[in-house]
């Protein structure tokens, strides 16, 4: 058996109620959850509103469908006040949830004194997550963490053991194209958490299928994090084409097509 978590995302259910996503990941057989919580566009918990209340109906939902939130994404333009405060609220959330890795980007950092706020904005949130026993991940995603090869950069100047990569192979491709089967290998000793996420097509194609229904060589995926003993949670994704999702059963029948896939693949 992997050492992996076997998780499913929210994702999957965009435009559904945290509920339907809940009971759509439950349907399809999946047991561990990651909850989007991304302002104005995955708001299946908004991080402008995560008190007490929230947090209960978010459990309460959990335990309704048996299902364990073990990661949570609050993607938020951390070179900004606003992002910080946006994703701290995330990460008391997901503490009270029992989450072990919260996900991030880099946003819109571009120039030096914007790279050097979202550097202190990230270590800020880092302590923060250290002590709830949290990790906190970047996903291979936007300017300065397209792949595993150049984010390598900002790791190193984020410097922090609690700052790792959450690695999307869709979006590796989506942004440069390189070969994340390849890049991969590169985020082994920085990886926290996974994307799994297949891609049709090259740069700049928003085709995001089910597992299997790509290009990307999901079985070589798995046996690379299986053979490095990766033990975090693998997340599967599903973004359909052009972020057009279909109706609610469609989502879950793909979901529940997508695991069957994914269980079959021999490691």
């Amino acid at each position: 058996m992997p050492a992996w978590t076997q998780t499913g995302s929210s994702i999957i259910f965009l435009p559904y109620t945290l509920e339907q996503a809940l009971a759509g990941l439950a349907d399809a057989g999946f047991q561990n959850v990651e909850i989007g919580a991304v302002k104005d566009f995955l708001e299946h918990l908004n991080p402008d509103n995560l008190g007490p209340a929230e947090v209960a109906n978010c459990q309460r939902l959990l335990d309704q469908h048996g299902l364990t939130c073990v990661s949570m994404s609050g993607h938020a333009p951390l070179h900004l006040d606003i992002g910080r405060e946006r994703l701290t609220n995330v990460l008391r959330a997901g503490r009270d949830l029992g989450i072990s890795v919260l996900n991030t980007f880099t946003g819109d950092a571009e120039t030096e004194e914007q790279i050097d706020a979202f550097v202190r904005n990230v270590n800020a949130v880092a302590e923060e997550a250290e002590a709830a026993g949290i990790r906190l991940c970047i996903e291979t995603d936007s300017n300065l963490l397209p792949t595993a090869k150049v984010g390598i950069d900002i790791l190193e100047r984020i410097d922090n053991p609690w700052v790792g990569i959450n690695y999307d192979p869709g979006n590796v491709i989506y942004y440069t194209e390189a070969v994340p089967e390849e890049d991969l290998e590169l985020a082994l000793p920085h990886l926290g958490h996974v994307h799994l996420k297949d891609k049709r097509g090259g740069k700049g194609v928003a085709d995001f299928p089910p597992l299997g229904d790509g290009d990307i060589d999901i079985p070589r995926i798995l046996r690379t994090l299986d053979a490095a003993g990766y033990a975090g949670p693998v997340s599967m994704e599903i973004e359909f084409t052009d972020y057009q999702w279909p109706p609610y059963e469609e989502c879950i029948a793909e979901a529940r097509r997508a695991k069957a896939y994914w269980d079959g693949i021999v490691l």
